[in-house]
């Protein structure tokens, strides 16, 4: 699967690139800060379609459809450049949307492939591979995007971001894989596969507790992350740009999360690797509010970078060994949006609580709320005959 992640690596840099971008551009052609973080949302909108997006990637083969959406955003990107002027941002935003869809369904198909061709008890190491690639693309493509949208505008990184579409999907469609013609399921109806794929998450003792850690995960990071800029600037008296250093090592504590994923998952079920993620997050998130001190927010951030991506990979790689190989994609799509949706929204209620809480009595309370999640994770009832990471047959 070499192939596939270099495809992960190329798109996921153009990607990146654009996604800091968007809400550059508009900014600078609106003054508007609003309608700056509408282009945030407008990515992140069509998550909450994952449900409903998520049977395509199972009613077609995987490695086709990601080499047709790959195509289809290299040939709309371009499109972006006639937005030179405040009157044409509804272009922009139209294709933002586009874009968060196409991801949407992309990650389901990228899932739904994986767990198809990967021995299961190579999924975890897999996984965090993928998250090594994916977060040291965001350590190199913010600096070439900011350089890039400073020297050429905007349309210059959407030609980027075409180019990195094309090419990942010419190594898609080069990827030496065979899949069978996906089963037939027993509803054809896309109202009924749906809600099977919900049914089947729901229905899961092993995937209904990760998901939820997960979507409590993403929801206390979303109110650390509306946070950063009270701990910068009330807590270590720095500028607001300093918060560009924390995320810089945040991210390197990523890609260190990554390459000792498949270790840890080879050794611990994905229970047991949530919970520490989620505890490791928890204390550090806590930490980082509670010493303004320079040194103990870099190693905060280093141990956030760390622990919150056991989580995301704990979900994705039991989702991948427990959904049916017929309805990856479903689940993979309807546990995304319930993992995901909570970030948005807890980005929202952050700038609320930080209006009317103290910055060094909110974090350390969502801190000791992540340590209960951990434990409740933990102490919850393994169900009997759950298959364990090390155990699993290839598919």
């Amino acid at each position: 699967m070499r192939w596939y992640l270099t495809g992960v690596v190329v798109s996921g840099f153009g990607t990146t690139a654009m996604w800091l971008v968007s809400g550059v551009w508009v900014k600078s052609l609106t003054g508007s800060d609003s309608l700056a973080a509408l282009a945030a949302f407008a990515l992140w909108a069509p998550v909450l379609l994952g449900p409903l997006l998520g049977p395509l990637a199972d009613r077609v083969r995987r490695r086709p459809l990601l080499v047709v959406l790959d195509l289809a955003m290299a040939c709309l990107l371009p499109l972006l450049l006639w937005v030179e002027s405040a009157d044409r941002v509804w272009l922009l935003f139209a294709v933002l949307v586009l874009y968060g869809t196409q991801g949407a369904v992309h990650d389901a198909a990228e899932q739904a492939l994986v767990s198809s061709v990967v021995d299961g008890r190579r999924l975890g190491t897999f996984n965090g591979l993928r998250m090594t690639a994916n977060e040291s693309m965001k350590l190199i493509a913010p600096l070439v995007a900011a350089g890039l949208f400073a020297a050429y505008g905007g349309g210059t990184v959407a030609l980027l971001d075409a180019a990195s579409f094309a090419v990942a999907a010419a190594v898609f469609a080069l990827m030496p894989v065979r899949e069978a013609r996906p089963a037939r399921a027993a509803s054809r109806s896309w109202w009924g596969e749906t809600a099977e794929g919900v049914r089947l998450l729901r229905g899961s003792r092993v995937l209904r507790p990760l998901v939820a850690t997960g979507a409590f995960t993403m929801l206390l990071a979303g109110v650390n992350g509306a946070a950063i800029y009270a701990v910068v600037d009330r807590g270590l008296g720095q500028s607001p740009a300093y918060a560009g250093v924390l995320y810089a090592v945040q991210g390197v504590g990523s890609v260190l999360a990554g390459l000792v994923t498949g270790p840890l998952l080879r050794r611990i079920p994905e229970r047991a690797l949530a919970a520490a993620g989620l505890a490791l997050f928890a204390v550090a998130m806590g930490v980082r509010g509670a010493l303004p001190y320079e040194a103990t927010a870099l190693a905060a951030s280093a141990v956030i970078g760390l622990g919150m991506p056991w989580v995301l990979v704990a979900v994705m790689t039991a989702v991948q060994r427990e959904a049916p190989a017929e309805a990856v994609g479903r689940v993979a799509a309807s546990a995304n949006t319930l993992v995901m949706a909570p970030n948005a929204l807890a980005i929202a209620a952050g700038a609320g609580l930080l209006a009317v809480t103290d910055v060094h009595v909110l974090l350390p309370l969502l801190a000791a709320a992540g340590l209960v999640g951990s434990c409740t994770l933990l102490l919850t009832t393994e169900p009997a005959g759950a298959r364990h990471a090390g155990t699993i047959p290839r598919r």
